[in-house]
């Protein structure tokens, strides 16, 4: 048998079916609405689909968000599919193909405004995926991508070594590290669902059942892929792909988390945001008590000269008995608001949170600003506060994307004196 008998077979089983990867149309439009929150697109946005297969991401992106996409695939059959099913729905304008490697691609820097990978970015690995695709993003631009990764910290020998020999899987708080550390802020994540697992492999199984196993090649594709199948219904709990919707952080603002030196800046900085003393003696009744002081969960923004431009705070709060993440308050100095200090310290306090293990966040603040990172109001997950405040200015971050968060009254920190 040679390598292009393996290869042919492996794609004969692939070729027709809905999905080349676990995903759902559904999961689709959770991601774009997710990247709406990374700032507004333009009317017709430049699309990047990155390991488009057959493209029904592509199809939906081009006929739902308007977009113009040019859809990469290394196979030229997959690319055929996808010109012909773009020509039947009237988007052949819309959906350009291109046959090329997606660690190697040929577009000028900043040609994208979203660039798009759905069970693809494993064939060039996570890592180099973030580095390799920054640069075609425009100004504003989002990168979304999913990648498969552990969903407990203590896998299975047996799930451990059926991945270690195929892609090396990591947690969701090292997939944020390493996000983080390419430059990029995490807009909002997504776990896909078992459905969505289901969509892919059990029209993969069907077709794995009726393929002929003496054709070249076969055998050996069918045990491969039904070795995949059985160690996802044995093990499917430890493991699973989440999306990630990442923006570049902004340039203009280095973004750090606050040390001893720092105190009297940030004490300067939120006196003269709030124009009184009073949210300034907050923090430092925060910073004294133990409870609700969690390191490294206080940000400070650098302006330019290296001074501190903006600050924003994280503590423990709960909701009924489960811990919960309050943030409060965030100051950007007078000299410095309306030019996007306030926002890059926030995304970095929030990408802090995520990679510490925070699953809830909340905060009481403007309707129309907080949404931008993902806030929505706490009463949709059953949270309300101990005090009266208009329902929309009480908002729920939900970092893991899940909807798993706990349920209940808030309960500040005594330095809150609420």
């Amino acid at each position: 048998m040679s390598d292009n008998d393996l290869y042919d077979a492996f794609f004969a089983l692939h070729h027709g079916l809905p999905r080349q990867g676990p995903g759902s149309d559904d999961t689709t439009r959770r991601l774009l609405a997710l990247a709406s929150l990374a700032g507004p697109r333009p009317r017709r946005p430049r699309v990047l689909d990155l390991g488009c297969g057959p493209g029904r991401s592509a199809l939906l992106l081009a006929a739902e968000a308007g977009a113009d996409v040019t859809a990469v695939d290394l196979h030229e059959p997959f690319l055929a599919e996808l010109r012909a099913a773009a020509g039947a729905r009237g988007l052949g304008d819309a959906v350009r193909t291109l046959n090329a490697d997606m660690g190697r691609l040929p577009h000028p820097d900043g040609s994208f405004d979203l660039v798009w990978a759905e069970s693809s970015a494993y064939s060039i690995g996570f890592d180099r995926a973030l580095r390799s695709w920054r640069r075609l993003l425009a100004p504003g631009g989002t990168l979304v991508v999913t990648e498969c990764e552990w969903t407990t910290d203590d896998p299975s020998p047996a799930a451990r070594a059926f991945w270690d020999r195929h892609y090396a899987l990591r947690t969701t708080a090292a997939n944020t590290r390493a996000a983080v550390d390419a430059g990029y802020h995490v807009v909002g994540t997504y776990p896909q669902p078992e459905s969505d697992w289901d969509a892919y492999y059990g029209p993969l199984g069907e077709r794995a059942d009726a393929a002929d196993p003496a054709a070249p090649g076969m055998a050996e594709a069918l045990a491969a892929t039904r070795a995949e199948i059985a160690v996802r219904r044995e093990h499917g709990t430890e493991y699973g792909y989440t999306g990630y919707v990442l923006r570049p952080a902004d340039p203009r603002w280095r973004t750090r988390p606050e040390t001893e030196a720092d105190t009297a800046a940030v004490r300067a900085v939120v006196g003269a945001a709030f124009g009184s003393d009073e949210e300034a003696r907050l923090v430092d009744r925060l910073r004294r008590d133990p409870t609700a002081w969690l390191p490294g969960l206080s940000y400070v923004a650098e302006a330019p000269d290296g001074t501190v431009a903006a600050h924003a705070l994280v503590t423990r709060c709960r909701v009924g008995d489960a811990p919960a993440a309050a943030l409060a308050p965030v100051s950007v100095a007078p000299g410095y608001q309306r030019r996007g200090a306030g926002q890059a310290v926030v995304r970095a306090v929030l990408d802090a949170a995520r990679r510490g293990g925070e699953r809830l966040v909340l905060v009481l603040g403007h309707p129309e600003y907080y949404p931008r990172f993902g806030f929505v109001p706490a009463s949709r997950y059953g949270i309300e506060p101990s005090f009266e405040v208009p329902d929309e200015a009480m908002m729920a971050l939900d970092l893991e994307g899940s909807g798993r968060v706990p349920v209940g009254t808030i309960h500040y920190p005594p330095a809150f004196g609420v």
